[in-house]
């Protein structure tokens, strides 16, 4: 049987990008249309899009209202192009860590150097890609699903941390893809939900899309994972990534390498569930992956208020940390599960 997500992140549509705003749920759950490129490289940076797979295909997006935003200024085809790719790589500044970003535009921009065709044929050429690219994140996703399924026992409660899920993609979830693949199979597997400080992805996103597919979902707090997995109640973790490394080392929301240390300590298998695009073979570990530092009103403010009574305390806010390959029990791609030695099956995958 296959589980049918009912949501759908991200779509072109008509001359324009349909997305869900993800900063106003579980309050609201709405859409907004994205009309230019500058409107695509904000929504990108303030997260109303978020989840490495669903930013690349937004930066693909992007890149096609750019080009219709040029059309309207009497460019030569040699101007048009030249000014396109600049923005393009612009568009891939919008949030240095998800390398799907850079990928997704990097498709975008050899689609406009090698096409033959005038700025119009152009314009419709990055559409056409732009829409494939969405309908195989969710192929995708769907492979990655079953693939990790395979590795789901029957009754399995599942940790995940931050979300990536349908929200974080086109529209079926890598981490989550692999939950709804093994739901579909066996409807007692449930979810342990971390809340995901500083911004509660897991809190106000995870749990809201699982419940809206009728998957059980409980929410902990970060600091609960190992008082849990002591107990015997989690049986593995499975969570995202916004890009792995050449060995494996693995950067996700920042938390994720606290759970993976718990994970290894109590001998509970711990998984990263990602499409190849994910993967940067160009380098060799996670210490050349860059970090975002976010806002610090993130940590001392929830919806606005702050929560910390000391005004004008020093804070550190990085968005991301960096798992180590070898606390890793496998990487659950399109193509299979990828195992330790990482530099090998990773270069494998690549034909490498």
């Amino acid at each position: 049987m296959e589980f049918k997500s009912k949501i759908k992140t991200i779509e072109w549509v008509d001359n324009y990008s349909k997305m869900v705003d993800q900063t106003v749920i579980p309050y609201e759950y709405k859409f907004v249309n994205i009309t230019s490129g500058k409107e695509m490289f904000e929504a990108i940076r303030n997260m109303i899009v978020r989840g490495a797979p669903a930013i690349g295909i937004a930066g693909a997006h992007g890149v096609i209202l750019y080009a219709q935003e040029f059309e309207q200024e009497g460019l030569t085809r040699e101007e048009f192009v030249k000014k396109l790719i600049e923005k393009a790589e612009y568009m891939k500044t919008s949030r240095p860590t998800a390398v799907n970003l850079m990928w997704a535009v990097d498709k975008q921009i050899e689609v406009i150097k090698n096409s033959k065709s005038d700025i119009k044929g152009i314009i419709e050429e990055l559409k056409a890609n732009g829409i494939k690219l969405e309908n195989e994140d969710i192929e995708i996703n769907k492979k990655i699903g079953d693939y990790g399924a395979e590795v789901v026992p029957k009754g399995a409660t599942i940790l995940t941390h931050c979300n990536a899920g349908a929200l974080a993609t086109v529209g079926y979830g890598t981490a989550l893809g692999v939950v709804r693949s093994a739901f579909a199979k066996d409807n007692t597997i449930q979810v342990f939900a971390d809340e995901t400080r500083p911004r509660q992805q897991g809190a106000r996103i995870t749990t809201f899309e699982l419940a809206m597919d009728g998957i059980p979902v409980t929410l902990i707090t970060d600091g609960m994972c190992s008082y849990f997995m002591k107990k015997g109640m989690i049986d593995m973790v499975v969570v995202g990534a916004d890009r792995i490394a050449a060995n494996g080392d693995t950067a996700n929301k920042i938390g994720t390498y606290t759970v993976a240390i718990a994970a290894k300590y109590h001998n509970i298998p711990f998984y990263i569930a990602a499409p190849l695009s994910t993967i940067d073979v160009s380098i060799k570990s996670g210490d050349e992956i860059p970090i975002e530092e976010r806002s610090h009103e993130e940590v001392t403010h929830i919806n606005g208020k702050p929560v910390c009574a000391l005004k004008g305390v020093n804070v550190i806010n990085p968005g991301f940390d960096v798992t180590p390959a070898e606390l890793i029990s496998g990487i659950i791609t399109e193509k299979g599960i990828l195992r330790p030695d990482y530099k090998k099956s990773i270069s494998e995958a690549f034909n490498l």
